[in-house]
């Protein structure tokens, strides 16, 4: 048999599903090598990216020759594959199909209205060096909030993390998503005090991984409150 490669991440740690799975394999200790993709220079757009993942996108890992596109795909095979421990994507039928549900959900909710508010209040702008149009803004901002509401009064009505009493991936995803919009100098933490608490127990699970995972991001995220 031939020697087992590591895993390698390909990611940009500016991209919410890359934090997530970078998340992951630290807090699990799961040997990898991350592979920055400098999504800024368009490296994620050049033909040798394109050969790995036509989808031009990021996170992708490489697992032994193994590859595999798309975030939540990724956790729940790092999941199976690995030795994590259960909580992360339970075995059980119905704690799974509750993480599940989750995943399913955040797609058309958490994914895109946090990641539109930011790409129109912040990125759009800063790549075509123009002020952002502030009634797409409102109405994504809008959209997000909407979503802000579920997260606190139905996904974190009952319990401390999203799916249950333990932290799982649908928690990486969802945390990774509302961090997001700092950037554009929006905290979701100020306006929802269950997410606040929620987002603080995750970082305290991760630490010191969650902060490392989001250093980039603590940085530009200041320079947007001066």
């Amino acid at each position: 048999m031939g020697l087992k490669m590591p895993l390698k991440l390909y990611g940009n740690l500016l991209s919410q599903p890359s934090r997530a799975v970078f998340m992951l394999l630290k807090a699990n200790q799961i040997p990898h090598e991350f592979k920055f993709v400098d999504m800024a220079k368009g490296e994620h757009l050049s033909e040798e990216y394109e050969k790995l993942n036509p989808l031009k996108k990021v996170p992708v890992i490489e697992d032994n020759g193994f590859i595999l596109r798309e975030s939540v795909a990724i956790l729940r095979y790092l999941c199976r594959e690995k030795n994590v421990p259960d909580h992360w994507y339970p075995k059980d039928n119905k704690q799974q199909a509750k993480v599940d549900e989750y995943l399913e959900w955040q797609h058309l909710d958490t994914r895109l209205n946090c990641s539109m508010y930011f790409q129109h209040k912040f990125l759009i702008p800063l790549i075509k060096g123009e002020p952002p149009n502030e009634k797409k803004v409102a109405e994504f901002e809008r959209r997000m909030k909407t979503t802000l509401g579920l997260i606190e009064n139905v996904w974190l009505e009952n319990t401390p993390y999203l799916t249950g009493n333990q932290i799982t991936i649908a928690d990486l995803l969802g945390v990774c998503e509302i961090e997001q919009p700092r950037i554009a100098g929006y905290d979701a933490r100020a306006e929802y005090p269950k997410i606040a608490a929620w987002m603080e127990k995750v970082c305290q699970d991760l630490d010191p991984y969650y902060n490392e995972a989001h250093r980039i991001l603590n940085k530009m995220a200041m320079k947007s409150q001066l």
